[in-house]
């Protein structure tokens, strides 16, 4: 009883800590909304127009990339790439609402919303894998770009900026790197801090474990094509920003060098404060920012970090409507409980494939 509520005190504190974070991320947003000026902001999305449907093409092969990297991430070829872009929508769009969900719920919840396809190890095991490798593309893409801005640019804000990064940076890849060398097994060891709630969790937990250190002994082909796939989200962010600001930047056309800082920054800006919905007014702030130094007016950044932001709206539009679809389905044909369950029906369902 008391462990019940411990863990519903837990929820308030955090429901109570995710809202004062989402208050505060809309007053720095109405800030600098206020700032940069409604009717430059106004003036800015007019520009583009029509074009924001040239934006939601660019934004799709982001979608369509990290999905079809995942389906390389999973063992035995299980995981098919309609299942994958499903989960990566309904995930994502968790993530892109709830305050926190992106830490706690999102990642998680996107092999375990097509468990009724995939096995639930596979999935999870797979979606760390994909993070791994998405994660060693970003860090190469902000260490290049911070680079680049510390050549190009003589500015105390982007030297302190690169300096933090790199610092940061420079940690993680130790740490990452200590890890997968020695495969320090870190989620069997929480699970089995907690194993007297979850008496199987710690079975499952190694079983995603062998199947993460294992896969690059097992599918060293497989690295390029991922990495290639990963390569090809932070390409289309570059294009993305470069076509936005073309639009809504008439007066100082952009570059795909600028687009490039841009879009590091922007990678930055969304690794870090990645628990605030849509990035609500960090991204405006930091946009906006860098968008003066590189020559741009800060309303036309302010006004391409609320582009971004209808942009990740209308992806998690349809991943609501793909959430809804599926608890719809599920209503209407039941499954049972249990991985077991699907395991023993894995060979009815692979060739049921897709959707």
């Amino acid at each position: 009883m008391s462990s019940i509520n411990t863990a519903s005190e837990n929820r308030k504190r955090v429901t109570s800590l995710g809202l004062v974070v989402a208050i505060a991320a809309g007053v720095l947003f109405a800030y600098f909304v206020k700032r940069a000026g409604v009717g430059q902001i106004t003036a800015g999305i007019r520009n583009l127009g029509i074009g924001f449907v040239l934006i939601l093409a660019i934004s799709s092969v982001r979608q369509l990339a990290r999905s079809i990297a995942w389906v390389f991430c999973a063992e035995g070829n299980r995981l098919r790439f309609p299942d994958a872009l499903r989960a990566r929508l309904m995930g994502d769009a968790i993530g892109n609402i709830l305050p926190f969900a992106s830490f706690i719920v999102s990642e998680p919840a996107k092999p375990a919303l097509i468990r009724d396809r995939v096995p639930l190890t596979t999935g999870l095991s797979s979606i760390v894998i994909e993070n791994i490798f998405y994660s060693i593309s970003v860090i190469i893409f902000i260490t290049t770009g911070m680079v680049t801005a510390l050549l190009t640019f003589n500015s105390n804000v982007f030297r302190i900026a690169s300096l933090v990064t790199f610092a940061a940076i420079f940690i993680i890849v130790i740490l990452g790197g200590l890890c997968l060398r020695r495969e320090i097994r870190v989620l069997s060891g929480v699970v089995g801090l907690f194993q007297r709630w979850f008496p199987k969790g710690i079975d499952r937990a190694r079983a995603i474990e062998e199947q993460v250190y294992g896969f690059h002994r097992r599918h060293r082909s497989r690295f390029l094509p991922i990495l290639f796939f990963e390569g090809c989200f932070h390409c289309a962010g570059v294009l993305e920003i470069y076509t936005t600001l073309w639009f809504i930047s008439p007066a100082q056309p952009p570059t795909l060098f600028k687009a490039f800082i841009l879009e590091s920054v922007n990678r930055l800006i969304s690794m870090i404060f990645k628990f605030i919905p849509l990035r609500l007014g960090v991204d405006e702030a930091g946009t906006a920012k860098v968008s003066a130094l590189l020559q741009f007016s800060e309303p036309a950044g302010v006004t391409l970090a609320i582009i971004r932001k209808a942009r990740d709206l209308f992806w998690s539009l349809i991943g609501v409507g793909l959430l809804f679809h599926r608890q719809i389905t599920l209503r209407r044909q039941p499954l049972k409980a249990g991985e077991n369950f699907i395991q023993e029906r894995e060979p009815d369902l692979m060739m049921l494939g897709g959707n």
